[in-house]
């Protein structure tokens, strides 16, 4: 099961960088974005393959932590502000 999830968080993962490679190229934190997005799926990649509750809680909670990250990426907006806040809440 864990070789299937892996297999899936990869896979998305690669799919949504060639996407926004091309969707992004010229926004100002396009960097920032694909550091955002690569700390995402490191943290899904640790939370598929935990073998203890602690790693898997670290695993979660960078999940969360970059979903706050993810979703206030357009943080001059204030309802992207109030909705990662939210997100960071719940998770």
């Amino acid at each position: 099961l864990s070789l299937t999830m892996l297999s899936v968080v990869t896979g998305v993962g690669f799919l949504i960088h060639m996407y926004a490679s091309w969707y992004m190229r010229g926004e100002e934190g396009y960097s920032r974005f694909f550091a955002y997005t690569n700390l995402f799926i490191a943290s899904m990649v640790v939370l598929v393959l935990a073998d203890n509750l602690l790693l898997m809680y670290l695993g979660w909670e960078g999940v969360g932590l970059c979903s706050y990250l993810l979703i206030g990426f357009y943080y001059t907006d204030p309802k992207n502000g109030a909705a990662a806040m939210k997100a960071f809440v719940v998770t």
